[in-house]
């Protein structure tokens, strides 16, 4: 192994490679075990391989470690990874965490560094640290790098512990890996995360999770902070939340959040969920005929229309915001780009795909889509007022088992081992 020092900060996202350099994943954190006399020893990484899925990789099948790659012997166990008992991660749990300097200073770990001792275990040898701020305005305070032996550990379990330092690991994830992510960290450590996280994020977050989760982490969460998280989900994300919640607790949130917000989810809570009316999404492109191909390609590069959503333009008459005046027809973003800027929508507008019912069942939805090949469906109630559009993730995300995020792929030789 290399004996160069290694900071976990650099190491977090590095590529993990098997003896002949295939690619087997990518760090996301190292394990370690606090000892009473002694630096606390790495017991193994915690790694991302193919599929989202974390596993763990003891440090005795590590052959080199360096801040740009790690060597592995090639086995490893495929079984997801799980915490134990005395385990501490240390990007999630030791980084950011407020520790006693032997000159009485407080200072916070920005970062740690690990090497390999004499007798082979690897160990967290020094911390980046910085101290307080001082009192000048903007200025930050100074940086140290000291030894293990110069810490002084909280008495009690956690210490004091900042989430901005891993917040910042966090911030460009994809929203799935943010919801996984999450849901990896100890409880405690994941509600202070998410009590830095902005409202966005935690929405995106939510709407990539399992019912379950969802409402064990909006458990946690002061009711007023739960109303802001939903007012920035998708609505109808929105509206399958609070329909499991009691029916007191959800008209609280409803009446928290904002109104323009709380009347699209109201609206969609009056049709069962497994209906075109209870699946589809109440914002889509509306436009007049009269508009111009320039102008609905305009609305549909706007950073906040989810992709499905983008893939056409719905025409109707006057009023265009759901439920609308009388449905006329759709437009399909590709048929948009071969036609000049100036041309008016109801000149491409598809006259063979029939708006479904709001009272549709899902099954039905998922055929309408399949058999036109379509992302996207328009949705009309009686009056032939459009009232949504459904999109296939939603179909989708109905039609799959409520574990599929988390379903186990093939398992590789070594699974069922245990570590």
């Amino acid at each position: 192994m290399s004996s160069s020092r290694i900071f976990v900060g650099r190491l977090g996202g590095r590529g993990v490679f098997d003896p002949a350099g295939e690619r087997i994943g990518r760090v996301r954190d190292v394990l370690v075990i606090y000892r009473a006399a002694a630096a606390p020893r790495v017991v193994g990484l915690i790694v991302e391989i193919p599929g989202k899925r974390r596993v763990f990789v003891p440090i005795g099948r590590v052959t080199s470690i360096a801040a740009g790659q790690v060597i592995t012997t090639g086995l490893i166990n495929v079984r997801r990874f799980e915490q134990r008992g005395g385990e501490t991660r240390m990007i999630a749990e030791m980084i950011g965490r407020e520790v006693g300097l032997v000159d009485g200073t407080r200072a916070t770990i920005e970062d740690a560094a690990i090497d390999r001792s004499r007798s082979g275990d690897w160990t967290v040898s020094e911390l980046f640290v910085r101290l307080p701020k001082p009192a000048a305005p903007f200025a930050r305070g100074e940086t140290r790098i000291v030894r293990w032996a110069d810490v002084r550990l909280p008495s009690d379990a956690s210490g004091a512990q900042s989430a901005e330092l891993l917040i910042q690991t966090l911030v460009d994830l994809k929203p799935a890996d943010l919801a996984e992510a999450l849901l990896e960290l100890p409880q405690t450590r994941m509600i202070e995360v998410v009590g830095e996280l902005s409202d966005d994020r935690v929405a995106d977050a939510l709407e990539e999770m399992v019912e379950e989760d969802q409402l064990a982490l909006l458990a946690q969460l002061p009711i007023a902070r739960t109303a802001d998280v939903l007012d920035r989900m998708e609505p109808d994300d929105a509206a399958d939340l609070i329909s499991v919640l009691p029916a007191a607790r959800g008209e609280e949130l409803l009446e928290l959040m904002e109104p323009e917000e709380a009347k699209d989810v109201r609206r969609l809570l009056e049709y069962d969920a497994d209906t075109a009316g209870g699946l589809m999404s109440p914002s889509p492109i509306v436009l007049s005929g009269e508009a111009s191909v320039a102008e609905g390609l305009a609305m549909i590069r706007r950073e906040e229309v989810p992709v499905p959503m983008a893939s056409a333009v719905y025409v109707t008459h006057p009023p265009y915001e759901t439920p609308t005046g009388e449905y006329l027809g759709m437009a399909h973003f590709q048929k948009m780009l071969r036609f000049p800027p100036h041309e008016r929508i109801s000149a491409l507008i598809d006259g063979e795909i029939e708006a479904i019912p709001a009272s549709a069942s899902a099954s039905e939805v998922a055929r309408r889509l399949a058999s036109y090949d379509l992302v996207a469906l328009p949705v009309v109630d009686e009056q032939r007022q459009l009232v949504g559009v459904v999109t296939i993730d939603d179909v989708l995300d109905h039609l799959l088992p409520d574990d599929w995020r988390h379903a186990d792929e093939p398992q590789g030789p070594e699974n069922g081992s245990g570590r």
